[in-house]
């Protein structure tokens, strides 16, 4: 029985190939960064409020003017067709199943105009931004002609990370059936079976449209189109031809805000990337306080990178966070059971949500402040504080605007 995320991942690890599954579940250098993610939810404490009425509670919320019926949305990750041949298809109707928002890969397995026609829900387009300029409006101006409700760009790609799986898989880009992955698809057959249902699966945007596969050791050549440094420049002339919500993933630090807020953008995504690009930086909900501090509810902020409980989700939220995004866990879900696996990946998270505010005394997702969380690291932390934000706040100062 899969009675949780950790579940899902095992259950995953069985189906997949190794490359497969190392390339979703990995990180960089000595993953570091990756264990920390998790570890670092572990050091807060969740401190309950009793005497409360939470014999019926609301989960919804609203993040950036859309509805969502939980405050937990599905991260962009490339090549979801690795997982499961429905791919990228199979993750959106879920995400629509579930009340929540898909931000869809640049480096999709589908074309992005098919994703969006598959669901009514709003989705949001994540961009790798094409060195070429003509190029990178086309790329935006197909996203808003297909009815992405906001564009979220990252800007933590200025090199791939070290990918040290990866490399000793020699996993090629896009997934190709060699030798390696022959014999493991011979201990795999309902993967293999799967995977040569689904044929190739390469979309027409990013690394899916290369025409032949390349090595991931052989980075500089495979990665051209999207990994490199994003600069304010560029934020701009993004900011200028796309017309709605602009986010930006991959902030580690307050002291960027400024900038950032300055040329426009509505969201910031606290992240690093899932562990997968520097190794060794702070986990994203330890950055979490004093990116919510710098920005003082002018933008909305979020948090993706080891989230695997609804307690995990009800800490973020307590720390400032609009909402929380997962990668991994909906990936192991589509690997084990396609598009009903991410759908019960979700009701997990949503379950445990709800069981998580009821005993801490929150009926609703604006219940939820900075005194529910206490850090342990240090074994004088005061409650309500964080080892990067001492002083107790409240909620409306992080979650005052629904868009700037």
């Amino acid at each position: 029985m899969l009675c949780n995320l950790t579940d899902y991942e095992s259950a995953a690890r069985r189906r997949l190939p190794k490359a497969v599954f190392d390339v979703i579940a990995g990180g960089a250098g000595d993953e570091v960064t990756l264990a920390r993610n998790r570890a670092a939810f572990a050091d807060l404490s969740l401190r309950p409020r009793a005497l409360a009425d939470v014999n019926a509670r609301q989960l919804s919320s609203t993040v950036l003017g859309m509805p969502v019926s939980m405050p937990v949305m599905l991260d962009p990750c490339g090549y979801a067709r690795m997982a499961h041949r429905d791919a990228e298809l199979a993750v959106a109707r879920a995400a629509a199943q579930a009340g929540t928002i898909y931000a869809l890969s640049t480096i999709s397995s589908v074309p992005l105009e098919i994703v969006a026609g598959a669901t009514d829900a709003p989705k949001w387009f994540q961009l790798y931004p094409p060195a070429d300029r003509d190029e990178c409006s086309r790329l935006i101006e197909r996203a808003q002609v297909a009815g992405f409700r906001a564009l979220c760009v990252t800007i933590d790609g200025a090199l791939a990370g070290l990918r040290e799986r990866d490399k000793r898989n020699r996993l090629t880009v896009p997934l190709k059936l060699g030798p390696r992955l022959l014999l493991e698809g011979a201990s795999r057959p309902r993967w293999a079976v799967d995977f040569l249902r689904g044929g190739a699966g390469r979309g027409d945007q990013g690394f899916g449209a290369m025409a032949r596969p390349q090595l991931l050791r052989n980075a500089g050549a495979a990665i051209a189109a999207t990994a490199r440094a994003i600069t304010a420049e560029e934020i701009e002339f993004i900011r200028q031809r796309w017309r709605g919500p602009l986010i930006v993933k991959g902030l580690q630090r307050g002291d960027e805000c400024e900038l950032l807020l300055s040329l426009g953008i509505d969201g910031i995504v606290v992240s690093n990337h899932g562990g997968r690009q520097l190794d060794g930086v702070r986990a994203s909900i330890e950055t979490l306080p004093e990116v919510v501090e710098a920005v003082a509810g002018r933008a909305e902020v979020f948090l993706d990178g080891g989230v695997r409980r609804g307690t995990d989700v009800f800490k973020a939220l307590a720390l400032g966070a609009r909402a929380v995004l997962v990668g991994r866990p909906y990936l192991y879900g589509l690997a084990v059971a396609g598009e009903d696996g991410v759908r019960q990946v979700l009701e997990m998270l949503r379950f445990e949500l709800d069981q998580t505010m009821a005993l801490a005394g929150c009926a609703r997702i604006s219940d939820i402040d900075h005194s529910h969380v206490e850090v342990q690291r240090t074994g004088q932390a005061k409650p309500g504080a964080s080892a990067a934000d001492p002083t107790p706040r409240s909620r409306d100062r992080h979650h005052g605007l629904e868009s700037v």
